[in-house]
């Protein structure tokens, strides 16, 4: 009984698919299945680099471009500070020792830029009189 159920239903095309021709093994190994290819990730490296509100990679950066400062690597700690206050916009330390490395660099308008921004941060700091005699200085 089920064996004659099974072959109505096959027969009825109910079983068999109706737009697909029979193939063979070897016909199907023949021809290469072409599949639709996802487009290819970007590469992350290439995107920049978006900066969120992170006091603590603020930090780490403050203490590397410290350290790059004290070995004489005034670009390392350039970028490192840059890095610092992207990463915290109101962090007068950093924009102080950006100055200072700038004015190692001997680029005096961008020192003149971090020592602008520390003074509207840390107004009333005990480097302020110095940072103004700088500025000063550098007109």
């Amino acid at each position: 009984m089920k064996r004659l159920l099974i072959l109505s239903l096959f027969l009825a095309g109910v079983l068999w698919p109706q737009d697909k021709p029979l193939k063979s093994k070897s016909q199907e190994q023949a021809k290469p299945q072409v599949q639709e290819q996802e487009p290819p990730e970007e590469d992350e490296s290439l995107k920049p680099k978006e900066y969120t509100f992170n006091p603590l990679e603020a930090e780490k950066d403050l203490r590397v471009g410290n350290f790059y400062f004290k070995k004489g690597n005034y670009k390392g700690a350039i970028n490192r500070f840059r890095e610092a206050t992207k990463w915290n916009p109101n962090f007068a330390e950093a924009f102080l020792r950006l100055g200072e490395a700038e004015e190692k660099m001997k680029d005096t308008k961008a020192a003149h830029e971090a020592y602008a921004k520390y003074l509207e941060l840390a107004p009333d700091s005990k480097e302020a009189g110095s940072v103004k005699k700088k500025l000063a200085s550098q007109r």
